[in-house]
C-alpha cells in the first residue's frame, strides 16, 4: 500500500468523482488542469485498481466525443456515529450515499469493546441485507477527544474505558480495510461541509449541542484539530465560577449548564416544583404511565413542546441556555472570524427559539465587522451530519491508501 500526497492527481480525480459523480476523461482534464497523457496514465492506473470504472460516452463537445468515468459501482464505505447515547450506522456506495443505515439506543460507558461489538454486528447485519460483499473503509466518529494521528481516544471524560483503546487498528483489523477515527463534532462539520448547508464554505464552526457540547473548526477548508486533538471542546470553557460540576471535575462548564443533560436536570426540577404546568403535566403522564423502578426524565423534546405551548418556564430554560452558548461563541467570532456558524446536534430540535436566542447574543456581543456577513443557521443534515463526515472520512481513507 502507498500513502499519496493530499494534492496528488489521482486523489484529486477520486474526490471529484465522490462529489460530482460521472465526468468525461475530457473535462477530468480540464477541471484538474492535466496535460492529456498525464490523465490517461492516471485514470489507467485508477481503472486497474478497481477504484474507477467507464461509464459511457459523454455528450458531444464538438468532435469525437469522450468517455465517461465515475467511481467503481462496487465501492463500499461504512460510517459510524457514536453518541453518548447511541449509534448510527450506514453502509454508502462511492458517491456516499446510503444502502443500509441503522440506528439503535447505546451506553458509550459500556465501554469499546461492548460498543464496537454491536458496531460490527450491525455491519455484519448489511452484509447479510445484501448492502455490500466487502468494505473499502470505515470511518468512525466518538464523543470526546481523539489523537487523529494513532486512531484512538485520548482521556474522554464521558467514555471510562475508552482511553487509548485502538479503535481504528480494531476496525482495520477486523474489516480487512482502512479506517479512521475522529472527534463526533468533527465529522459532523466534514458531514456538513460535504453535503449540507456549509457546501460551499471554506471557514465556519459547527458547533453540537447535545449530550455534550463541542465545536467542529473547518478553516481554509479542512477541519482544524489543534496539536493533540482537542482544538473545538468549548463544552468545558467555564461560564459559571459558582456553577454546577462538570464530568470533566471543573466547576460551571458550558456543558454542565447547558447541554441535553443538563436540560434535563433543570426541566425536571421545574416539573417538580410546578413552575413549569407543561413540564409538571408531562411528568405526571410519565409518572402513571412508567414503572415505579423506572427513573422518570423530562427530555428536551419535552421542554421543546412546552415552549411551542407558550410555556414561560420551557422558553425561558432554552433562551438561558442559548444566552450561554451565545456568550461563547462571540467570542470565539472574534478570536477566529468564520463565515457561517452551524447549530446541530440532539438539542437543535429546540429550533428558533434556541437559534433567536444565540443569534442575538452573537450579533450583540462581537464587533459588527465580523458579524455583518455572520449567518448562523441550523444543521441542514440534522442527525445525518455525523454520518455523512464519516463516510467523506472513510473514502478519504480508503483513497489515499489505494494500491
Amino acid at each position: 500500500m502507498i500513502v499519496l500526497p493530499v494534492d496528488a492527481p489521482y486523489l484529486r480525480i477520486l474526490r471529484l468523482l465522490r462529489d460530482q459523480g460521472p465526468v468525461s476523461r475530457a473535462e477530468l482534464g480540464d477541471r484538474l488542469d492535466l496535460t492529456r497523457p498525464r490523465l490517461l496514465a492516471e485514470v489507467d492506473r485508477l481503472v486497474a485498481a478497481g477504484l474507477i470504472a467507464e461509464a459511457g460516452l459523454a455528450a458531444s463537445r464538438g468532435g469525437r466525443r469522450s468517455t465517461l468515468v465515475e467511481l467503481h459501482p462496487g465501492l463500499r464505505f461504512a460510517a459510524v456515529d457514536l453518541g453518548a447515547s447511541s449509534i448510527d450506522v450506514e453502509v454508502v456506495n462511492g458517491r456516499l450515499e446510503p444502502l443500509a443505515a441503522y440506528q439503535e439506543p447505546a451506553d458509550i460507558r459500556s465501554g469499546p469493546k461492548v460498543i464496537l461489538q454491536r458496531v460490527g454486528e450491525l455491519l455484519a447485519k448489511a452484509k447479510i441485507d445484501g448492502a455490500y460483499e466487502r468494505l473499502d473503509g470505515v470511518g468512525i466518529g466518538v464523543p470526546g477527544p481523539v489523537s487523529f494521528r494513532d486512531g484512538v481516544p485520548v482521556s474522554p471524560p464521558i467514555m471510562p474505558g475508552w482511553d487509548r483503546y485502538p479503535v481504528r487498528e480494531v476496525l482495520a483489523h477486523e474489516h480487512g480495510c482502512p479506517a479512521v477515527v475522529d472527534n463526533d463534532v468533527n465529522i459532523m462539520a466534514i458531514g456538513e461541509r460535504h453535503g449540507g448547508v456549509a457546501h460551499s464554505v471554506d471557514d465556519f464552526l459547527f458547533v453540537k449541542i447535545g449530550t455534550g457540547i463541542g465545536c467542529g473548526i473547518h478553516l481554509a477548508g479542512s477541519v482544524y484539530r489543534g496539536v493533540d486533538g482537542c482544538a473545538g471542546d468549548i463544552g468545558h470553557i467555564q461560564v459559571d465560577a459558582a456553577g454546577p460540576v462538570c464530568s470533566c471535575g471543573n466547576t460551571g462548564c458550558l456543558e454542565a449548564i447547558f447541554s441535553g443533560s443538563a436540560l434535563a436536570r433543570d426541566a425536571l426540577a421545574a416539573a417538580r416544583s410546578g413552575d413549569s404546568p407543561a413540564l409538571a403535566e408531562r411528568l405526571a403522564a410519565a409518572t402513571r404511565a412508567e414503572s415505579p423502578a423506572k427513573p422518570l426524565l423530562i427530555t428536551a423534546r419535552d421542554v421543546a413542546d412546552g415552549a411551542a405551548e407558550g410555556d414561560v418556564t420551557c422558553i425561558k430554560l432554552i433562551r438561558d441556555g442559548g444566552r450561554r452558548v451565545g456568550g461563547v461563541l462571540a467570542t470565539l467570532v472574534s478570536f477566529a472570524n468564520p463565515s457561517m456558524i452551524v447549530i446541530g446536534g440532539g438539542l437543535a430540535q429546540l429550533g428558533h427559539v434556541l437559534l433567536a436566542e444565540i443569534r442575538s447574543v452573537v450579533y450583540r456581543r462581537s464587533l459588527p465587522l465580523a458579524t455583518g456577513n455572520l449567518p448562523v443557521v441550523l444543521s441542514e443534515l440534522g442527525g445525518r451530519a455525523g454520518v455523512t463526515g464519516a463516510a467523506v472520512l472513510a473514502s478519504d481513507a480508503a483513497f489515499e491508501q489505494a494500491a
